[in-house]
């Protein structure tokens, strides 16, 4: 059982991983890889709506993703996005990547490599991630604007998709430690983080959400 507290402290921090963009047209869609397949189908969507002309799909595997994605989670995003009806042209594939960083990172070369000029990004991802991917675009990408979009989803409806309540707490919890710790480490952008943010983020850690947080971060500067 999840108490009242830890529910609410936990609503908290997903309202503020939102970024709360409104779509608009940009030169490319990147979809990071994940275990979430609902990546690849909100950047079918956004496709379909004519909000990017081509797709990137980015992403190795991962310990939560071998045995869900043994292909690789671009290839299954890629995959599904083909039975969403995008056409295999308007796909790019960059298989390689095992964190934010280097999806960044090889994206651009992948669109560089395929002649795609760039200057501005819709970055879709699940929906806790929108903020921390959000920050290190506007660190590692400086040159382009970034548009943020995740499934239209509240926190309990989530959760059921996923099935493990602690574990997407302990995800929210770990997203959020990234956003204060990355910047020190020229990873991402600062950002402002309300107090009432950082108390709900602190209250949960004590508690014991602590499977994705990365170890003696406050020591790593």
């Amino acid at each position: 059982m999840i108490p009242a507290q830890a529910w609410a402290d936990a609503r908290l921090l997903w309202d503020y991983h939102r970024m709360h963009h409104t779509p608009r047209p940009c030169s490319v869609a990147v979809g990071l890889g994940s275990h979430d397949l609902g990546v690849a189908d909100v950047t079918a969507e956004l496709y379909h709506q004519g909000m990017a002309p081509v797709i990137v799909f980015t992403g190795a595997t991962s310990p939560t993703t071998r045995a869900r994605m043994p292909r690789g989670e671009a290839v299954h995003y890629r995959e599904r996005a083909l039975q969403l009806g995008v056409p295999e042209s308007a796909v790019l594939l960059e298989p390689r990547a095992t964190n934010t960083g280097e999806n960044i990172e090889f994206s651009k070369v992948v669109l560089t490599e395929a002649g795609v000029t760039v200057s501005s990004v819709l970055l879709v991802s699940k929906p806790y991630e929108e903020r921390r991917s959000y920050a290190m675009m506007r660190k590692l990408w400086p040159e382009v604007e970034v548009v943020c979009a995740s499934t239209p989803i509240g926190l309990e409806d989530y959760v059921d998709s996923i099935g493990d309540a602690r574990t997407v707490i302990d995800m929210i919890v770990g997203a959020l430690q990234r956003v204060l710790v990355f910047p020190g480490w020229g990873l991402a952008i600062k950002q402002a983080v309300p107090d009432h943010v950082v108390v709900a983020y602190e209250r949960l850690r004590d508690q014991g959400f602590t499977s994705r947080l990365i170890p003696d971060a406050a020591q790593r500067t």
